[in-house]
């Protein structure tokens, strides 16, 4: 008879996951100069992006880490490109209320 399989705790899943991403995206991963930013996670998955590149960090549930490099997907794109219309049109709207105002 096989022995049953012993899953690690979240917390040397959460260490082997931190191992993980500073191995790959470096120790200052998380300084804003280094541009990755943490879209989400929990202790057994992280997911990070940059640029046009999502990792994907996955730790099974007897600790071996999964790296997965994928480009952003459609969706991603378009919020993008939503939040950049939404700040400009804020600032034109500011603009036209200051200028309304008189203090333009």
């Amino acid at each position: 008879m096989s022995d049953p399989i012993e899953p690690i705790p979240a917390e040397q899943a959460r260490l082997l996951l931190e191992r993980a991403i500073r191995e790959r995206c470096g120790d200052d991963w998380r300084d804003e100069d280094s541009a990755w930013v943490y879209v989400t996670g929990h202790d057994y998955m992280a997911r990070l992006t940059r640029g046009g590149i999502n990792l994907d960090f996955y730790v099974d549930l007897l600790g071996e880490v999964t790296v997965t490099e994928t480009p952003i997907n459609p969706a991603q794109q378009v919020g993008r490109m939503v939040a950049l219309m939404l700040l400009f049109l804020s600032l034109v709207i500011a603009v036209l209320l200051a200028r309304a105002v008189g203090w333009l």
